[in-house]
Parts: C-alpha cells; structure tokens; sequence
C-alpha cells in the first residue's frame, strides 16, 4: 500500500506532523512521518521494542481502536548534528478521569534523519507516564543508572 505524501520540511515540520496524526488517529499520515528503514523504532511506555514499519502501525494501530491519542510536545530540546537531529520531549498526554479531565506526562525522546525524502522519524522511545509534571535537573546527578 503507497504511503501518503508529506512534505520535507524540517525536523520541527516532522514533529508537528507526528504528534498532530496521533491527535487525529490518523495512521496513515502517522506512518507517513517514519523513514523508508527496516530497522526504525518505536517504544510505547511499558512496552516492547517495536522494530520496522509492520510492528509499529499494528501498535498504533491498537492505540487508535480506543480513540485518537491527546499528545502535545511541550519542553522540546534539540540537539541538532548535520544530517540527524535528537529531540527530547516532556509530552503532555490529555485524559479524562474518574474526575473529568486530567494530563499525563511522558518523557520521550524523538530522532529524525535528513533523507532523500527530506527529514523523517527514525525512533521513538517513550518513558512510562506520570501524573505530576517531570521536573528537568540541570545539576549534577547524585547517582547515574
């Protein structure tokens, strides 16, 4: 099946796209933002690693069965290097509770390769979700792993 079109633009553009299909449960422009490689990967919080195309729409695919997906990417570092650019993301997951609605907060980390096809998403890697809001520490950590 012919994937849709989605323009180049910038790593940033990708992003927007990314987050914006899983806002509308739109599989098909989701998939759209991933690379041509076999070897992507995605890693849902909790989850397995998914590797290459098949695995990853499938679990979108699940997803989407429930509704779309109320992520929005707040706090985006970049680290930019020619031809790849690392993106670390606070997502901001919007739920509705016993209590109405309600945020989640997921760490997740974004990596996009400039191709022939322009910039596209090569990995997705999510932290298990929290209530309370992630705080960046910027000192040095007592204890690293």
């Amino acid at each position: 099946m012919p994937r849709p079109k989605i323009a180049p633009g910038t790593a940033d553009d990708i992003e927007a796209a990314f987050y914006d299909a899983m806002q509308h449960a739109d599989i098909d422009r989701l998939m759209a933002c991933w690379g041509d490689e076999d070897d992507i990967v995605c890693v849902h919080p909790g989850g397995a690693r998914l590797v290459g195309h098949a695995a990853i729409r499938a679990a979108f695919e699940s997803l989407f069965a429930n509704g779309s997906i109320k992520a929005h990417p707040d706090r985006v570092r970049r680290i930019d290097a020619g031809t790849c650019s690392v993106h670390s993301v606070v997502e901001r997951i919007e739920l509705m509770g016993d209590d109405g609605p309600a945020s989640a907060w997921v760490q997740a980390t974004n990596v996009y390769a400039k191709t022939v096809h322009g910039w596209r998403l090569v990995l997705h890697h999510a932290s298990p979700g929290a209530r309370d809001e992630p705080v960046d520490s910027t000192g040095t950590p007592t204890l690293l792993h």
